[in-house]
């Protein structure tokens, strides 16, 4: 890759912003120049990242005109707010947020998996939701070898996929639970240090929250399913980073614990830790800052047909976000699908 781009970051304040201008710099993606943006009250303020110094930009209407990639990572509102004009300003945009994960025309894209929705795309590529992302470095290959036919999973998810101030309370509740001082909550509906809350987003009228909701229509979408029944339960955990979430499959093929071994062992997204007899297993602690999910547990499913269990585990920071958006774009770099416009104008 030695095409030199022009790269933004729309959130570069936040928790995925903040992953993002690391891994573009440790991961030497082919940038010219890296502009962050934020909210007018970030605007003006400098930081400093990897030896160079960043004025943060406000993120408005207008400020894409030289940027090639824009990764988004402010939320759905801004998204709606600037996608658009980034596009129009024939910038491609990246984006983190689940306003246009379903929409027909949008690719909705994890490169080991479906990395063709990348050569057919109108500006705008979307990163899947964060549980889905380590859900499917598991499932992938299986279904390579097996054919999946359904899917049952309940999700641990760390407190950082809801932001700072998440990994902050939890950290204060902590301390307070320590010192036997009264524990206060703001933002979680109950206290999480030391407990579980069995909810993540809203819930709707059928009593499934909207992160469970996502992880089926986004599984179905990525693996090319359109009929993939799915039913999971969400559940936010104590833990500062690194999902993990326990799935019990049923595939169309008989299936062995040896051949899903191999497949998940051969997958380049994930890592086999598959040994009990040790205790050798994926932990959130041990995967968090990894490329790579880990995946291990593997059993046959004592109650599904041709079925298999297994336990997965990633850093929802990476892979369920910002890791992903660049392999993305690394991809399509590589593929000479992304070029610099000032090179484009020129020919």
């Amino acid at each position: 890759m030695n095409t030199s781009l022009t790269v933004g970051i729309v959130g570069a304040t936040g928790a995925v912003g903040q992953e993002l201008v690391r891994l573009l710099h440790e991961r030497n993606f082919p940038m010219a120049s890296l502009r962050l943006f934020a909210s007018a009250r970030s605007a003006g303020k400098t930081v400093e990242r990897f030896g160079k110094k960043y004025v943060i930009e406000e993120a408005k209407p207008g400020v894409f005109a030289d940027v090639d990639v824009a990764f988004f990572a402010a939320g759905g509102s801004v998204t709606k707010a600037l996608a658009g004009d980034a596009i129009k300003a024939g910038c491609l945009v990246i984006d983190k947020s689940s306003v246009h994960r379903m929409d027909a025309d949008v690719p909705l894209v994890i490169p080991e998996i479906n990395p063709q929705g990348l050569r057919n795309h109108r500006g705008i590529i979307a990163n899947p939701n964060c549980s889905t992302a380590v859900t499917l470095m598991g499932l992938w290959p299986l279904h390579q070898r097996f054919g999946l036919k359904r899917y049952f999973a309940a999700t641990y998810q760390s407190v950082s996929g809801t932001g700072a101030e998440a990994v902050q309370e939890l950290e204060n509740q902590t301390q307070a639970y320590v010192k036997g001082q009264p524990i206060t909550h703001k933002v979680y509906p109950y206290q999480i240090a030391q407990n579980c809350i069995p909810q993540v987003d809203s819930f709707g009228e059928n009593g499934y929250t909207g992160e469970e909701h996502k992880m089926m229509l986004e599984s179905r979408k990525i693996m090319g399913l359109p009929n993939l029944k799915v039913s999971t339960t969400c559940v936010r955990v104590p833990v500062v980073r690194a999902h993990s979430i326990a799935v019990n499959a049923e595939f169309e093929k008989p299936v062995s614990v040896e051949e899903a071994r191999k497949a998940i062992a051969a997958f380049e997204g994930a890592v086999l830790v598959d040994d009990t007899a040790n205790r050798k297993y994926p932990t959130p602690l041990d995967f968090a800052e990894k490329v790579k999910c880990g995946v291990g547990r593997l059993r046959v499913d004592t109650a599904l047909d041709n079925g298999l269990s297994f336990w997965v585990s990633g850093d929802n920071l990476w892979k369920g976000a910002a890791l992903n958006a660049v392999q993305n774009a690394e991809f399509m770099a590589r593929e000479g699908l992304l070029k610099p416009k000032r090179a484009l104008a020129s020919v």
